[in-house]
């Protein structure tokens, strides 16, 4: 069905591999899965307060997480990148032509109807299908 789809990662979370055997299904056996993490970098007034080994060693143990989260998966390419999650992930997307993008959300509150949850935003400026998989 799909050809070259996306799979974003939050590493703390545990929807990986709901997301993961979404995009198997949704690529039939013979798509390209690209698992995505994107490091943000401390923000603002944060980053004054840490050195560069610091923030080395976040990008670090991200890679480490993202690598352990995949082991055994030889069909699936991880990727780790920096940036603002949202927009990273609209960009990633849409610069490596991917034709579909499964990301995970959780249920939106009140929050989300003002600020915009990542899969919210991910929907409304990817130019390729998204699928969302809510926890139930």
């Amino acid at each position: 069905m799909y050809k070259k789809i996306l799979v974003p990662m939050a590493l703390d979370h545990g929807i990986s591999p709901q997301t993961l055997e979404i995009a198997r299904a949704l690529g039939g056996g013979s798509a390209e899965i690209v698992a995505l993490h994107v490091y943000e970098m401390p923000q603002g007034s944060v980053s004054v307060y840490l050195d560069k080994d610091a923030v080395a060693d976040g990008f670090a143990r991200a890679r480490e997480v993202l690598m352990n989260k995949l082991e055994g998966l030889t069909d699936v390419k991880p990727e780790l990148v920096k940036g603002h999650t949202a927009r990273t992930i609209i960009d990633y997307a849409n610069d490596h032509g991917f034709d579909c993008v499964v990301i995970g959300s959780h249920r939106p509150g009140l929050t989300d109807y003002f600020l915009g949850s990542t899969a919210s935003r991910v929907v409304r400026h990817a130019k390729c299908a998204v699928h969302v998989h809510r926890r139930t």
